[in-house]
């Protein structure tokens, strides 16, 4: 088990890098051939698998950018390459590397990522309700998850509403309603399931967090390196790198969570344990470091319009996206009884 980046996945950083180091708009990530890597080759991306579209979600937390790469690349991309035929591949990728949106409607009211989800599918119709969901609206396909299916349906076909909700970072969220929908048999995917799809989007959430995470406590770091009291750095006061280092170790744990379910995954191996743990410790433990992050920047950390806020933001919607601490370790703990 090596957690070093490979050389494609460092290439892959790298890429990111350079492209969000001048812009970070999900326009200059498409034009900079981020969003087309994990697209099959024959659809003219260059066919990287999971690891490196998680070493991608991890350079867009570190940067703070708030795009749809988490829910095109992570709940989209991802799971259509593990899950859909290489016809509904054609179909359903041909427009990401141009800057198309794909995004899941997992979550229902009451139930983060449910792996029996109370929308029903059945005789060809879908009903029911999904919400936080992000960028419906804009999205070329939405991934749905049913009690007996996962599909594939348009956000402008007909009997799907969409109700736009506030998040905390500004992104574009929506609650969809699916009321008897209409799906052909094409836009089924054949033998997936919700439990997948929910194992996948955890995966890719955690690569997110697991970047904004250190890229929040990069960011404090090298303010209190420079911001002086006393004539000294604030950095060398002996509670603020008490506090830092409480950042540290919350940032490395996640780190090695996050790449611990990848790792799983892409191997084939069971990761259901590694999930739950990373859930649970994103839940419980970001939140935290971010407000840590936001006192040590004093009232710099109060002002929407310096990075920090787009950091802890993000991190308010992950957590609230993965249910809270509470649910997360209720599963924790249904592992172990």
């Amino acid at each position: 088990m090596d957690f070093n980046l490979t050389a494609t996945q460092q290439a892959v950083a790298d890429v990111v890098t350079s492209v969000l180091n001048r812009d970070l708009s999900w326009d200059a990530l498409v034009s900079g051939g981020v969003a087309a890597l994990p697209v099959p080759e024959r659809l003219g991306g260059d066919g990287v698998g999971l690891p490196e579209v998680a070493t991608v979600l991890t350079e867009v937390g570190r940067h703070g950018a708030i795009t749809p790469a988490l829910a095109t690349l992570g709940f989209g991309v991802v799971p259509l390459l593990d899950l859909a035929s290489d016809e509904q591949q054609d179909r359903f990728l041909a427009g990401v590397p141009k800057g198309g949106v794909l995004t899941a409607a997992l979550n229902e009211p009451g139930t983060a990522l449910p792996d029996r989800p109370s929308t029903t599918f059945a005789d060809g119709r879908l009903s029911g309700t999904k919400v936080a969901v992000p960028y419906a609206a804009s999205a070329d396909w939405i991934i749905v998850t049913a009690d007996s299916a996962v599909v594939v349906v348009a956000p402008k076909a007909d009997g799907v509403q969409l109700a736009h909700t506030p998040t905390s970072n500004g992104a574009d969220e929506y609650t969809v309603t699916f009321a008897d929908v209409a799906v052909e048999d094409s836009d089924v995917l054949a033998g997936a399931t919700p439990s997948r799809v929910n194992q996948l989007a955890l995966a890719a959430i955690g690569a997110y967090a697991d970047g904004l995470v250190a890229g929040a406590l990069r960011l404090t770091a090298d303010y209190v390196a420079n911001r002086k009291q006393f004539g000294k750095p604030l950095s060398t006061f002996q509670t603020v790198a008490a506090q830092l280092a409480e950042v540290y170790i919350a940032s490395r744990t996640i780190d090695l969570a996050a790449k611990s379910v990848v790792w799983r995954l892409s191997e084939g191996r069971d990761a259901d344990d590694d999930l739950d743990v990373l859930g649970y410790w994103i839940a419980s433990q970001a939140p935290p470091v971010m407000q840590t992050c936001h006192h040590l920047h004093g009232g710099m950390g109060m002002d929407i319009t310096y990075p920090m806020h787009r950091y802890y933001s993000t991190i308010k919607d992950l957590t609230r996206l993965l249910g809270g601490p509470s649910h997360r370790l209720d599963l924790v703990g249904a592992q172990c009884s």
